[in-house]
C-alpha cells in the first residue's frame, strides 16, 4: 500500500479529484489533509472520503509537531494541492524528493512568492501571453523552483479574464495531477 499525505489551504478540488482518483485504487491510500485554514472547503471533501484531517497553525508547521503528524502516517508521497504557506525546511529534508507541489502557469514564469491562483492568471493576462498551463514539481527550500516533474500547456488567447484562465487551468489540474501522483508512487 503506498500512502499519500495531502496539504490544502483552500476549496480543495484538487485534494477532491486525488481522493477521488485514488479511492478507486487497490494499492494506494490517502491517509490524511493538512491544512492551515479551519474554513478550508478541503475539510469537508476529506470528510466524504473518511480521510482524516489536521489542522495546524504557522508555529506548529514550523515545529516538529506536524512533521511528527506527517511521520505516523508513514507517507510514500506529500502532495501540496493548493497549499498556500511556504512548506517547511524540516519536513523537505526527511522526505526528499517525495514532497510535489502543483503550480497554475508555466514556471519558471510566474511563481515565487504571492505567485498563487488568481495572481498568476491576471500576471498572464496581463503580460499577454498566448499560453499558460500547470506545472507539477518537486518542493524544495525555495518557493516554486524545485525540478519540474511535468507541465501541460493550454492556448489562453480567447480568455477575457484572470477567472477565464483559472478555469481551463483547473480542467488541467485536475486531468492531470491525480495520474502524476500514480505515476510517481509506481505500482
Amino acid at each position: 500500500m503506498k500512502n499519500i499525505v495531502l496539504f490544502a489551504s483552500g476549496g480543495g478540488s484538487n485534494a477532491e479529484k486525488i481522493m477521488e482518483y485514488f479511492a478507486k485504487k487497490d494499492n494506494f491510500d490517502v491517509v490524511g489533509l493538512f491544512t492551515n485554514n479551519p474554513n478550508a472547503g478541503a475539510i469537508d471533501r476529506a470528510k466524504n472520503y473518511n480521510v482524516p484531517v489536521f489542522v495546524f497553525n504557522r508555529e506548529e508547521l514550523n515545529s516538529d509537531i506536524v512533521l511528527k503528524k506527517v511521520q505516523a502516517l508513514n507517507p510514500d508521497i506529500i502532495v501540496l494541492a493548493g497549499f498556500l504557506w511556504k512548506f517547511p525546511s524540516n519536513i523537505i529534508a526527511q522526505y526528499p524528493n517525495k514532497v510535489v507541489n502543483i503550480h497554475p502557469a508555466l514556471l519558471p514564469k510566474y511563481g515565487g512568492k504571492g505567485m498563487y491562483g488568481i495572481n498568476v492568471h491576471r500576471a498572464v493576462l496581463e503580460n499577454k501571453e498566448k499560453e499558460t498551463g500547470i506545472t507539477i514539481h518537486y518542493v524544495d527550500d525555495n518557493y516554486d523552483e524545485g525540478n519540474i516533474i511535468f507541465q501541460q500547456a493550454i492556448a489562453v488567447e480567447e480568455c477575457l479574464t484572470p477567472e477565464d484562465v483559472a478555469l481551463k487551468v483547473l480542467t488541467l489540474e485536475h486531468e492531470h495531477f491525480p495520474r502524476i501522483i500514480e505515476e510517481l508512487l509506481g505500482d
